[in-house]
């Protein structure tokens, strides 16, 4: 009797150890949900920058890209990538036409914001410039 008892016990503790050790919380945790957490706020941040626009720059918008699309798709402007006979389309093309024309991306608004906190980080101190 006693040994069926510890046998059970015995089955039951390998699953246990089996489960928890493939799936762990911290595993999943710090990866899978904080992935997914990170791409959620994400689009919402971006969704939030272009919804905020008035109703002009959107329109603005929608010309720009249309423009910057077709000069960054144009087969002499292709970045030249391995596997990619053709070349692929030039996204820092892009970015800096629309930024030149006054609609920059989310990602190159973002961008900018990170030189300007830089900027005003080094000018109080908080950073040392790069050149000493």
């Amino acid at each position: 009797m006693q040994t069926r008892l510890s046998k059970i016990r015995l089955v039951i503790l390998t699953v246990l150890s089996l489960l928890l050790e493939g799936c762990s919380i911290s595993d999943w945790y710090n990866g899978y949900y904080a992935e997914e957490a990170a791409i959620i706020k994400g689009q919402k941040d971006r969704n939030a920058f272009y919804d905020a626009e008035s109703p002009q720059i959107k329109d603005l918008r929608k010309k720009n890209q249309e423009y910057c699309l077709e000069l960054a798709h144009k087969p002499e402007n292709r970045l030249q990538e391995k596997g990619y006979p053709n070349g692929v389309s030039n996204q820092p093309l892009f970015q800096r036409c629309m930024k030149d024309r006054g609609t920059p991306t989310y990602e190159a608004y973002m961008s900018m914001q990170a030189k300007k906190r830089r900027a005003e980080r080094r000018a109080q101190g908080e950073i040392v410039p790069e050149n000493q």
